[in-house]
């Protein structure tokens, strides 16, 4: 696992794009994304836009497949994650909507077979790009869920429907049903990079990074991924223990390694 601890939220951004774009460039033209919604990328996505906008990074031809998705939601809701990767993934990434792929929230039964199917159909997911939340969750699978599930129907915890609800009218108004890809699914990608940043996951990644694997932080299981980069800024970082040491590593990295050069 490669942590890359950095001094600004806006920096993680930085980084995060630079590490998405690095290996889109190696995998070619039909590299295909694993998009995650909520607050943690969007600095991400924001600078792979404006690489796109320079035409540094060309993801025309790309295909994407997006986390997950509320079940019940229209799609036309702005809350809905088929709207939300429309608007923060697709337009501003220069992707084609033909490409761009979200779990069917309005038809749940077999939906988590047939994008698995999707999946393996466009073969398997080149960069998958995460957020994380404050109970270690990546994607909406929750706490004790399956080391090994695949995309499926989850209940959303108690402390992810507190979270959502800054972006409903209320909690009440939050889904609490999802379809999400699945831990088995995650790490079936070849490459995984999870941004994160405020003192709010400072817990969270700190389990993730040096705690053990277990399902009581799902986001654990990355430790086994062979080519899993965690790029967080400072205060994400308060609670790990080698904190100095991860900082160490990276700074002594040979150019040719290093994002920031």
């Amino acid at each position: 696992m490669e942590v890359i601890i950095c001094p600004t939220e806006r920096r993680v951004g930085e980084i995060g794009a630079a590490k998405v774009a690095q290996i889109a460039q190696t995998v070619g033209p039909g590299v295909v994304l694993g998009v995650a919604t909520g607050s943690s990328p969007l600095a991400t996505y924001a600078e792979l836009a404006a690489l796109v906008a320079t035409g540094e990074l060309d993801l025309s031809q790309a295909s994407a497949f997006a986390l997950d998705e509320y079940v019940g939601l229209p799609y036309t809701h702005r809350q809905s994650y088929h709207d939300t990767i429309r608007r923060t993934v697709t337009e501003p990434l220069g992707l084609d909507p033909s490409r761009v792929h979200v779990p069917d929230g309005l038809a749940p039964e077999g939906a988590g077979e047939r994008y698995e199917a999707a999946i393996r159909d466009a073969g398997g997911v080149d960069i998958q790009i995460l957020g994380v939340g404050t109970n270690g969750h990546v994607g909406f699978n929750e706490p004790t869920s399956s080391l090994a599930s695949r995309t499926r129907i989850k209940t959303l915890a108690p402390r992810t429907l507190k979270d959502n609800a800054r972006f409903f009218d209320s909690i009440a108004d939050v889904p609490k049903h999802c379809i999400t890809q699945g831990l088995g699914t995650i790490m079936d990608a070849r490459h995984v990079v999870l941004v994160a940043t405020g003192q709010g996951k400072a817990n969270a990644i700190a389990a993730i990074i040096e705690g053990p694997i277990t399902s009581m932080w799902p986001g654990s299981v990355l430790q086994m991924h062979q080519h899993a980069t965690i790029v967080i800024d400072v205060a994400a970082a308060s609670e790990l223990a080698l904190a100095s040491y991860y900082q160490e590593v990276y700074a002594n990295l040979p150019d040719w390694q290093r994002l920031d050069v």
